[in-house]
């Protein structure tokens, strides 16, 4: 073995790893202004940090800091000898505030993530760069580690089969800091949406965890005390429908021998809603969300981006049925492809309305590293740096075809109209409309906890708020129309007011003369 003779073995003692999540700006996907009613800090844990956590040594130590539930102090890092990050693009400013105080404290920095694996041109100035899925390269740096031969650079040459990757280690986060916990089923997409990094991170193949690993997943959250919303995070949780089905009934009855501990979310092709049975088996098993990638209702727009699953069916009636399954959809919705018409703003406002989704996520279009959308953009002369990965901000990477000031201008209309009490409002109680009496929601907390979220709830929104009459109509209604989704509607209307305070921010307070 030439390279131990060359490079004499030294045994690496147990190691003290400290794992940081860096932070999040205020967003809509941060939930941040919604999750104060609730007392919570965060909405999910960092699910890779702590699937990294359970693919070291077991006599090393590990301790986690994400820093969207409390701060990261320079003791936390001097207690490491080494420090783990993981990041996404719109994290990248706290990654690098993370990696300039462990390097300044003489820590070793270990980074990988999305952010790193696709943004090849801006890596961090970290010790050890992972790039790619850390299956198979992680145990090679620790083997390297081990020799003292450990490089800056670990690429992943494959995409590993998931069937090995460990249940993560949900023992390092303080639960009761969380909306939600998460698990991985599958990654990839089959699909080619020019805007999208999935398929460049985790290819067109998706792949899947088997049974198994799901159920000891679910009975590890389970066992360390979680009850409640589980985000299935899985980019197209139907990439690989075969194995979806296979794996449903074996969910259903895991949940029915437990009593229903949790009620699940995930994101989905629209497609889902080609699938009558699958549907059924969603709702059985307690799927009460799911995130669609809407992007627009102009077909000239859904052909340029490559997204031919959402031109074969019509949108709004796949919405609706899918809704009627007791799912609320949450959708993605862009503003700034090539093919806009000049009223793609009110086609967008619309659509939303029509759509009976509360919780539409519309966002400029972004050209992320690497996309096949960033590569067309590079050629075309038109791409203008990287982008800070926050489509709510109202920031461009590139030369629009629309005059740039009118796209942002009606971007922030959009955003105005949907978010404003009155619409927002009937959009929840439409939304509600459409699920069925029977519809069973787990109980995801105590009594106690309700009520205090509810005199937060009542204080903040019927009390403070400019829009309290408008609040205190919309409660009227859903006591009167959906007396068994009071809990559900007074979530929405917490969701909505996060909305509201994000686009206030980035988009001015709203014109007095609007609608509320």
């Amino acid at each position: 073995m030439p390279c131990i003779e060359l490079h004499q073995r030294r045994k690496v003692g147990p190691m003290k790893v400290l794992l940081v999540y860096p932070e999040f700006p205020d967003t809509y996907w941060s939930f941040k202004h919604a999750l104060a009613f609730e007392g919570k800090r965060a909405a999910f844990p960092p699910l890779g940090l702590l699937t990294i956590s359970s693919m070291l040594p077991g006599e090393w130590e590990r301790r986690l800091v994400d820093m969207n539930v409390g701060p990261l102090w320079p003791e936390d890092i001097e207690w490491a000898d080494m420090i783990f990050v993981s990041a996404m693009i719109v994290q990248n400013k706290s990654l690098e505030k993370v990696v300039a105080l462990a390097r300044a404290l003489g820590k070793k920095v270990v980074v990988g993530g999305p952010y790193v694996s696709t943004s090849s041109a801006r890596l961090p100035d970290a010790d050890h760069i992972f790039i790619g899925e850390a299956e198979t390269t992680l145990p090679e740096f620790i083997n390297d580690l081990e020799l003292g031969i450990a490089k800056k650079i670990y690429e992943a040459d494959e995409r590993p089969s998931l069937h090995a990757t460990p249940v993560p280690d949900f023992s390092l986060v303080d639960m009761t800091k969380y909306s939600a916990m998460n698990v991985q089923y599958s990654r990839g997409c089959p699909f080619n949406c020019e805007f999208c990094d999935i398929i460049t991170i985790y290819g067109r193949v998706p792949r899947t965890k088997t049974n198994e690993q799901m159920l000891l997943e679910l009975d590890a959250l389970k066992e360390n005390g979680w009850r409640g919303l589980v985000f299935i995070v899985d980019d197209n949780f139907i990439g690989n429908k075969k194995n979806v089905r296979l794996f449903m009934p074996d969910l259903i009855q895991w949940s029915r021998e437990n009593g229903h501990p949790f009620s699940y979310i995930t994101e989905a092709s629209v497609n889902l809603a080609e699938d009558d049975a699958l549907l059924q088996q969603m709702e059985d098993a307690g799927f009460r969300r799911v995130f669609l990638g809407i992007e627009t209702p102009v077909e000239e727009s859904l052909k340029e981006a490559q997204k031919g699953q959402n031109t074969r069916r019509d949108l709004l009636e796949s919405i609706h049925k899918i809704q009627n399954y007791g799912m609320e959809v949450m959708a993605g919705f862009i503003l700034g492809f090539d093919s806009d018409p000049e009223n793609i703003f009110e086609l967008q406002m619309d659509f939303i309305r029509e759509s009976a989704i509360p919780l539409a996520m519309v966002g400029l279009l972004s050209a992320l590293p690497d996309t096949q959308l960033w590569r067309r953009l590079e050629k075309e002369g038109r791409l203008e740096g990287i982008h800070s990965g926050n489509n709510t901000d109202g920031s461009l990477n590139f030369v629009p075809k629309m005059d740039r000031e009118v796209l942002i201008d009606g971007f922030q209309k959009v955003l105005r109209n949907i978010y404003s009490p009155k619409e927002y409002y009937q959009r929840a109680l439409d939304c509600l409309s459409r699920f069925h009496a029977d519809r069973i929601e787990p109980r995801q907390s105590t009594i106690l906890a309700d009520l205090k979220s509810l005199s937060k709830i009542v204080a903040t929104l019927g009390v403070r708020d400019q829009a309290r009459w408008t609040f205190w109509k919309y409660c009227f209604d859903l006591v009167r129309l959906h007396p068994h989704d009071i809990a559900h509607g007074l979530t929405l209307a917490a969701m909505g007011y996060h909305f509201r305070q994000v686009t206030e921010r980035y988009c001015g307070p709203r014109n007095s003369q609007a609608p509320i």
